[in-house]
């Protein structure tokens, strides 16, 4: 019996522990979502992934369609420049990193065809060692 107790309270702090992370991310995703101005219509999808330290990589994939504008905002905590983000092609090379522009935020760019590319985050060290949620969010210009 004393071991059916232990089990059980073991599953509830774990559903305890996801549900609160899950928590952050949405409060995080909130914070983030005042880079996707008014100008930008998101594209619907929430890209979020815990962290449990800064060596730690979150690893997105999207299609980014030829003609269109975009806004890519990256965020992992409540200040701005948390998060390091960096888009590749498909053959691994790099198209934009935020690292070399002191974290930006966000990134608006136009893509001239249709790319599939992957997009890792990870919480920069100098800003924090600990833990955080990784949220991308995308927007994209109306034609």
């Amino acid at each position: 019996m004393k071991k059916k107790t232990k089990y059980i309270v073991f599953c509830l702090c774990l559903i305890l522990m996801h549900i609160t992370s899950y928590s952050q991310c949405d409060s995080i995703a909130n914070i983030c979502s005042k880079h996707i101005i008014s100008q930008f219509i998101s594209d619907g999808q929430s890209y979020r992934s815990l962290l449990l330290n800064s060596e730690e990589t979150a690893e997105f994939h999207t299609t980014f369609f030829g003609e269109t504008t975009y806004r890519l905002a990256a965020c992992s905590g409540k200040t701005d420049r948390n998060l390091i983000f960096t888009i590749k092609d498909q053959d691994d090379h790099i198209l934009f990193s935020n690292k070399k522009y002191a974290n930006a935020p966000y990134w608006d760019f136009k893509v001239k065809s249709t790319i599939v590319c992957t997009i890792n985050a990870q919480i920069d060290p100098s800003k924090n060692a600990g833990s955080g949620c990784a949220v991308i969010l995308i927007g994209f210009k109306q034609k």
